[in-house]
């Protein structure tokens, strides 16, 4: 029981981080730019012009009241995970406003800013999709189209973030609608490479005419398994041996090593790879 505990706040600690840097990306980079490239944040960035209010609370009334319908519409099937990362940035970038008030862009180069607007929630953001959680927002409305619509989920949050970007046509100048245009483009592509490289592990083929030691450390030394096929070299007839396996990229190193140095003649095809299910990796 003591382990479970430890492990849920070990990783509500990982989840309040990886807000938290979402919410700095957010408040500092974002917002004083006038940045609208989808989401929540870049609703509230609209609002907040046509209202007058700060993009601030206009993100922490719309988190708070997705939250609640997200409990409305889904009940249990609600997670907690997303809930609290939900609860805590519209908290934190409140926190932020309070704390550090801005009269304007942390830089004088819209470029660079639009860069950190990027770079923190997608970073903060692969860490908490990583986790089985998300920052709320959208990601709320998803789930509940998801459970009781048909619709193609991916395909309408893109269009509902593209419209949200296009506002900023409407709203703001065409420097800062272009900004906008570039920074959607940029979040995919970050958040879906820094998941890539937290999941990335290295696939190994390994042919070799003495499997045994290497199987023996594999499983031994380095707690992984692996599998072992017969085969027959095309051009010298011998009788060979194929050993499949995937490893951690620090595991890799060591069992690339210990090949070398106990069968150099061994011919080793290492691949990386990030969807890999099964135990000891993903379960599902």
């Amino acid at each position: 029981m003591k382990e479970i505990w430890l492990r849920r706040a070990g990783e509500y600690g990982v989840i309040t981080a990886s807000t938290f840097v979402i919410a700095v990306g957010i408040y500092f980079f974002k917002f004083p730019d006038n940045f609208t490239f989808g989401g929540i944040s870049g609703l509230s960035v609209v609002l907040g012009k046509l209202t007058g209010i700060s993009a601030s609370n206009a993100n922490f009334i719309l988190n708070i009241l997705l939250v609640i319908v997200g409990f409305v519409f889904l009940g249990r099937g609600f997670g907690l995970k997303t809930a609290y990362s939900s609860v805590a940035l519209s908290v934190f970038v409140s926190a932020l406003q309070a704390l550090a008030p801005l009269h304007g862009p942390v830089t004088d180069e819209p470029f660079l800013n639009l860069i950190f607007a990027v770079l923190l929630p997608s970073f903060g953001s692969a860490v908490l999709f990583n986790m089985g959680a998300s920052s709320g927002g959208t990601d709320i409305i998803a789930m509940i189209l998801k459970k009781h619509t048909s619709v193609d989920i991916g395909r309408a949050l893109f269009f509902s973030d593209a419209l949200i970007t296009l506002s900023a046509f409407l709203v703001f100048s065409v420097k800062t609608a272009l900004f906008s245009c570039l920074g959607l483009l940029f979040k995919s592509v970050v958040i879906d490479s820094v998941i890539e490289s937290f999941n990335l592990s290295k696939y190994f083929n390994v042919v070799c005419s003495n499997p045994q030691p290497i199987c023996e450390f594999i499983t031994g030394k380095l707690k992984r398994s692996a599998t072992v096929c017969d085969a027959t070299g095309a051009f010298s007839h011998n009788r060979k041996y194929i050993i499949f396996t995937v490893m951690k990229r620090a595991q890799a190193v060591q069992l690339r090593r210990f090949i070398r140095g106990v069968e150099p003649d061994a011919f080793i095809l290492i691949s990386n790879t990030s969807e890999i299910i099964g135990r000891g990796f993903h379960s599902e």
